[in-house]
């Protein structure tokens, strides 16, 4: 089976939803399957083997210039398609190139018309493109790539999907007018999907309502990492000090801040306890973070941020030091991917009870849950799992195990390669003519 994944880069940043598409690729691929994994607008950014291929398509600088000036519409596609160059995008997006969705409303909006729109060229490049590879089945890795997506279905007679993977978020955070008219125009072109991919039973039901989709139309395949890549072990015993661990990106939604609070109330009674953060920190949240550094001014050197790893191994490194993970999200986490490495380095987490993390703690055992609203609840599962070695080991050898059971990369690869396969009997029974 021939499998086209079109992913979105995250601008220089790590971006768990490419990373997820990235790993998942690489399973299809070791199982024999053929996989082309499409990059838009930027290079993926991954910290394990690449497996992107093709050029850049709807690159960056190009989408920039043609929503920004109606005169770079007519400029013949061969005098701009050197704008983009993968290395040329990666040092724009450095640095010149925002992904908040704040800053992006009028892009967005363009991107929404598709074959009628500002980027009519891309999509017709892309589209014809996907066609001459092939595939079986086509996969959208989220629901605002979909700009090329009517032009493919005129053209080949294959099953198409949309990944959901935290799309509320980004249109959530456009400002109006271009919220409301951004979502207008996708709640229409999203129905050409033939379904919608969603990693959780709560983002199932969420995105059909969001959208106005039939539930019928969202299928369930698992979240996964590669657990062969982490070596972590459950331990018999704390660190000295014991150490608390957050890896996620910097953000309000991530709810760091309220990590830190629960810690400094925790040294009350655990005076030697840590925090350890690591994660990636983008421009826009600079100010956010010298926040977090004045509120954990109480914690003195006992607070520590390592950065954004460069690679997976830093990464398990990094989770390899600490006995305890937490990150207390303010929003309805649709994955969870740090949760999954947490526990495939056997350390137990601690979770607000809402989104996607009840539904995973459900498969492993490997965590508690808290009340998001109820601060002292998240202080008081902290207390528990640092002072009670046996609970904390049981919880740990549970989420090491359960996350290789039910989590392992080659789950999802077994998931998708029979929904797709049946999806494919489908299609093919369903003509263009019987339609």
């Amino acid at each position: 089976m021939h499998i086209a994944i079109i992913t979105a880069g995250g601008a220089g940043m790590f971006c768990g939803s490419c990373m997820h598409d990235n790993s998942w690729a690489r399973g299809l691929m070791a199982s024999g399957d053929e996989v082309s994994l499409l990059p838009m607008y930027t290079p993926i950014r991954v910290d394990e083997e690449n497996v992107s291929t093709g050029p850049i398509f709807f690159g960056g600088i190009n989408c920039y210039l043609n929503d920004r000036y109606s005169w770079f519409h007519h400029i013949p596609r061969f005098l701009t398609r050197w704008l983009d160059s993968p290395s040329l995008i990666q040092r724009a997006t450095k640095r010149a190139v925002s992904n908040d969705a704040k800053q992006l409303g009028t892009m967005t909006l363009s991107m929404m018309q598709g074959e009628e729109g500002p980027h009519r060229q891309a999509a017709a490049e892309l589209a014809d493109f996907v066609k001459n590879l092939r595939p079986d089945v086509v996969v959208f890795s989220n629901a605002m790539l979909c700009a090329p997506l009517r032009l493919l279905k005129r053209q080949l007679n294959v099953p198409t999907f949309c990944v959901l993977q935290g799309d509320d978020l980004y249109l959530e955070g456009l400002v109006e007018p271009y919220k409301s008219q951004v979502l207008q125009i996708l709640k229409q072109r999203v129905r050409d999907f033939d379904g919608f991919l969603t990693h959780s039973s709560f983002y199932r039901r969420f995105m059909s309502s969001y959208f106005d989709q039939p539930v019928g139309k969202f299928h369930l395949l698992p979240l996964a990492i590669d657990c062969l890549q982490h070596s972590g072990q459950p331990k018999q015993e704390t660190g000295q000090p014991p150490t608390i661990g957050y890896f996620a990106r910097i953000c309000p939604e991530k709810g760091l801040h309220q990590l830190v609070k629960a810690v400094i109330q925790l040294r009350q009674k655990l005076p030697t306890v840590r925090l350890k953060a690591g994660g990636y920190l983008g421009e826009q949240h600079q100010d956010y973070f010298q926040t977090i550094l004045r509120e954990a001014r109480p914690l003195g050197r006992d607070f520590e941020y390592v950065g954004s790893p460069s690679s997976k191994r830093d990464k398990v490194t990094f989770l390899k030091s600490v006995d305890l993970f937490c990150v207390p999200t303010v929003f309805r986490e649709p994955k969870g991917l740090y949760v999954l490495e947490a526990w495939a380095n056997g350390i137990p987490t601690v979770l607000p009870r809402q989104g996607s993390f009840p539904e995973l703690v459900a498969s492993t055992g490997g965590g508690l849950l808290y009340d998001p609203a109820n601060e002292q609840e998240l202080c008081d599962c902290l207390w528990k799992l640092l002072t009670d070695s046996e609970q904390r080991l049981n919880l740990a050898e549970m989420a090491y195990a359960g996350v290789r059971q039910e989590h392992d990369i080659s789950s999802l690869v077994f998931a998708s390669q029979r929904f797709f396969a049946e999806a494919g009997r489908s299609c093919r029974t369903d003509s263009p003519q019987d339609r």
